[in-house]
């Protein structure tokens, strides 16, 4: 039996809105690693591009979902096949031996994520990086530009995304911390910096800090995306 007929080892489950212009190349980067047992699921969110079309020959599966992150992901989730996952934004590129690494690590934890670094213009961007990278390391906490990965067990054990429309990856974190910490690997994914290119480095670090201290405070997401979509 060709690996190409085994069960997949991992699945990779990419919400996207609107990312014609990067998927092809993003999905493409992919293709080596499901011939290698990974299984590439496609969760658009009501794109009026050609993003969906652009995946349908690049994943194993493409799937509808109402537009919201969390609610994608979840979907994702419930049509994974293989016993871990690996949840991966549409500007997010893996290391190198991403899978071997994720497999050998959820063989001792339960959950975990990689170290980040931003690419872009801006010369503060490998600053925010290793802060991110730090304050997650103290915190346990990841964000999902970090490649979160799991067991399906784990993801089900805790209900899955929270389906708010901010801060699920934030909440997510909160519910797996009460089973364990995460196992956070050092080798990085590299994520676009494209939102602090474009609105500016300082004033995204301070929407940022303030959006995540207000939800801290007990804000909820539903009205700190409606804030984050204002600042933009």
């Amino acid at each position: 039996m060709s690996s190409a007929e085994l069960p997949p080892r991992l699945s990779i489950v990419i919400p996207v809105l609107n990312e014609a212009t990067t998927l092809a190349a993003h999905l493409t980067g992919l293709q080596p690693l499901r011939a290698q047992g990974v299984e590439v699921l496609v969760v658009d969110g009501g794109s009026d591009d050609r993003s969906a079309q652009i995946a349908q020959p690049l994943a194993d599966r493409v799937l509808n979902s109402p537009t919201e992150r969390a609610r994608q992901m979840n979907l994702g989730a419930q049509y994974a096949t293989a016993p871990a996952l690996l949840f991966l934004h549409a500007d997010t590129q893996l290391p190198k031996n991403a899978i071997e690494q994720i497999l050998q690590a959820l063989k001792r934890h339960a959950w975990g994520r990689f170290d980040i670094k931003l690419s872009g213009y801006s010369g503060w961007l490998p600053v925010v990086s290793w802060m991110m990278n730090q304050r997650s390391r103290l915190t346990g906490i990841a964000t999902g530009d970090q490649g979160m990965f799991m067991h399906v067990s784990t993801f089900k054990a805790v209900g899955g995304f929270p389906e708010q429309p901010l801060m699920e990856d934030v909440e997510l974190s909160k519910r797996l911390k009460r089973l364990s910490r995460p196992v956070c690997l050092k080798a990085k994914v590299v994520s676009s910096g494209r939102r602090w290119d474009e609105f500016g480095a300082w004033k995204t670090i301070r929407l940022m800090w303030r959006l995540r201290y207000r939800y801290w405070r007990g804000v909820s997401a539903t009205q700190l995306a409606k804030e984050y979509r204002d600042a933009r």
